[in-house]
């Protein structure tokens, strides 16, 4: 008589989608630290930058658009979190929608996915958390812009690029896989715990901007510590809302701890401060006398920026997981931006 085999017990992780920049390098970071390399795997179709690997159990190179990776992942691991970073930014997808779209929306379809049947075999949701954008919403012109003032999470919903649209139609296939999926089926799927975070333009002092349209501010930062000439592509009054790139980890860490019955939302705007392109310019120029800021607005893309909301409300953030931002303005150049560019030039 043979013994029966048991079968091979599948590693416990949090898989990181888009692992190698910024927002990942700092979730992997303060995962690390928390909890130790073991449960951590990363995906990225450029790898991980050899200082973070020691951080995680293992780094695959890879598509979310192969389905033999994403049965891998399904037969290999029993996921807990998954942190779904990868995308093609908003200017990049201008000039090749439809691989956006495939990339952003069929991707984010797989990763929904593998949480179905990853819920399935445990009997109970997995944690999604996606990180969506404030182009997902669309103002119809300036003077509305101003009225409104900072918008909820449920108005002007009607995005003028394809990047926004593509984040708009995930947010929505988020909660269709946590609430309706397979509604008429005879035995129900447990779903997906689906949390998104809203961000607003997003401002980093150690990588430089990649394709985002609200890049205007990075890319000013990083050319005035260098004293290199900047024409700004949106003009001096274009203002939308900013959060600092520490802030932005911290909204995604805060929104996968806190509990499930605590959440009344899918979806979750978050903010800190908001300037205009020529405050953001006036505050370089007070650190880096030498800076070369000039405004030259193209036109496409300053309209993409007008119709991005002056503020966003992030009252159900606050009042259901506690959020709060460590930098407003002040802090955020004084205390962070500034002296760790200063830093990373040496000047």
């Amino acid at each position: 008589m043979f013994a029966r085999r048991r079968p091979p017990m599948r590693e416990k992780i949090t898989l990181i989608t888009g692992a190698n920049g910024e927002v990942g390098h700092g979730l992997i970071q303060h995962l690390s630290a928390s909890r130790g390399a073991s449960d951590v795997v990363v995906l990225d179709l450029r790898g991980l930058e050899e200082t973070m690997r020691s951080k995680v159990n293992r780094v695959i190179i890879g598509d979310i658009l192969d389905n033999e990776l994403i049965n891998l992942l399904l037969n290999e691991y029993e996921i807990d979190t998954i942190i779904h970073l990868a995308a093609l930014l908003s200017t990049h997808s201008e000039f090749n929608p439809e691989t956006a779209h495939r990339v952003n929306v069929q991707g984010t379809l797989n990763l929904l996915k593998l949480a179905i049947e990853q819920g399935k075999s445990r009997g109970q949701p997995i944690k999604f958390l996606f990180p969506s954008s404030i182009a997902v919403y669309g103002m119809p012109d300036t003077e509305t812009k101003r009225r409104a003032g900072a918008v909820n999470e449920h108005e002007y919903l009607y995005p003028t690029t394809m990047y926004g649209c593509n984040k708009l139609y995930c947010e929505h296939l988020g909660r269709y896989y946590a609430q309706y999926y397979q509604q008429l089926s005879a035995t129900p799927s447990p779903g997906v715990d689906f949390r998104c975070v809203r961000f607003p333009g997003l401002i980093s002092a150690q990588t430089m901007p990649t394709g985002g349209t609200s890049d205007f501010a990075p890319e000013m930062l990083h050319a005035a510590v260098q004293s290199k000439h900047y024409a700004c592509f949106v003009s001096e009054d274009a203002q939308i809302p900013f959060m600092v790139m520490p802030d932005a980890i911290k909204s995604l860490l805060m929104l996968a701890d806190a509990p499930q019955t605590a959440l009344k939302h899918y979806v979750y705007n978050v903010s800190s401060f908001t300037l205009s392109a020529g405050d953001v310019a006036k505050r370089l120029r007070r650190s880096f006398p030498d800076a070369q800021i000039t405004f030259d607005p193209d036109g496409t893309r300053q309209a993409i920026v007008d119709s991005w909301p002056l503020d966003v409300d992030d009252a159900a953030a606050r009042a259901e997981w506690g959020w709060s931002p460590d930098y407003d303005a002040d802090r955020a150049f004084d205390e962070y931006l500034i002296p760790t560019i200063r830093g990373i030039y040496g000047v």
